[in-house]
């Protein structure tokens, strides 16, 4: 009976050990998942250049990281500005009138037409940016209105006022990239319609680099932080390509991972890197809250 229990009580310690030896919760390095601080990302990301953070959207502990990022950048001595994926950039004038006490928060969200995700999962990281020093916060994405007509019509559907909308040059994101989104909307079928919703996809990539690009090139002392969905970051193959393709600043990336759920071998799964796409993200932010819905 002892030897019996002693056999249990080993692999019972045996299972626990394999378990803990994935980090459920920290800041992994993307290419080799070792634990860093994050006083560590901070340094590491170089001023006047891009950190991409990829978040679970309406997520309070991502929420919360944000926050602990900015000011963490800020203690670096970073001047910091946020760019938010969730306002579309005609509405720039808008953002600044609120943000300066011009307009009621009411009647600013009624004007970027905000609806789904409460705002107060963002209004922390909106109001974040110090305007004594320079730093803003910026509408970066394409208008809801353009995406909705190149995904249900496609991008030969457009009017010459409408493509003026779009960034000049614009492109389609890399064939990595299509290939995951199309992996992540099994229900498209096959052809015509795969391709307008990745058209859609890939403009609210190119835009929001186009965007974040324009302010950096008026605005080299600053530090953008830019907050997106975590399929634009993951594996560098959205938003990331594009700013590269767009310019030589740095841009580093961090994804945010909701362990919730996920079994072992399931967290292995998404933390290391994969043998066709290589590392998630310079940094992985794992750790545990609800289960949102998936959203590209």
């Amino acid at each position: 009976m002892l030897i019996r229990a002693f056999i249990g009580f080993g692999l019972l310690f045996s299972l626990s050990q394999t378990a803990c030896a994935l980090p459920c919760r920290g800041i992994l390095r993307g290419e080799d998942t070792q634990l860093v601080s994050l006083a560590y990302v901070a340094e590491a990301v170089p001023r006047g250049g891009i950190l991409v953070i990829g978040e679970n959207h309406g997520l309070g502990v991502h929420r919360d990281q944000h926050v602990a990022i900015l000011r963490q950048l800020r203690s670096a001595g970073h001047k910091v500005s946020v760019g938010l994926e969730f306002i579309n950039y005609p509405f720039q004038p808008f953002v600044d009138l609120w943000r300066k006490g011009g307009m009621t928060e009411e009647a600013f969200l009624r004007k970027i037409e905000w609806g789904g995700t409460p705002f107060e999962f963002y209004r922390p990281q909106a109001l974040f940016p110090d305007l004594s020093e320079g730093s803003k916060t910026l509408a970066l994405n394409a208008p809801r209105a353009l995406t909705s007509k190149i995904a249900k019509e496609g991008l030969e559907s457009l009017t010459v006022e409408e493509r003026r909308l779009l960034p000049p040059d614009f492109q389609l994101g890399r064939d990595s990239y299509r290939r995951r989104f199309e992996a992540l909307m099994p229900h498209l079928p096959e052809g015509p319609a795969k391709e307008r919703y990745f058209a859609a996809q890939s403009a609210w990539d190119d835009t929001m680099a186009w965007t974040a690009l324009k302010f950096m090139r008026d605005n080299p002392g600053q530090t953008l932080v830019i907050i997106v969905g975590d399929f634009h970051v993951q594996y560098g193959g959205g938003l990331p390509d594009r700013l590269r393709a767009r310019s030589n600043l740095p841009v580093r990336t961090l994804s945010q991972l909701d362990s919730s759920g996920l079994s072992p071998e399931e967290l292995e799964t998404e933390i290391r890197p994969s043998e066709p796409d290589g590392a998630r993200a310079d940094w992985i932010w794992v750790d545990e809250g609800r289960v949102p819905s998936a959203q590209p």
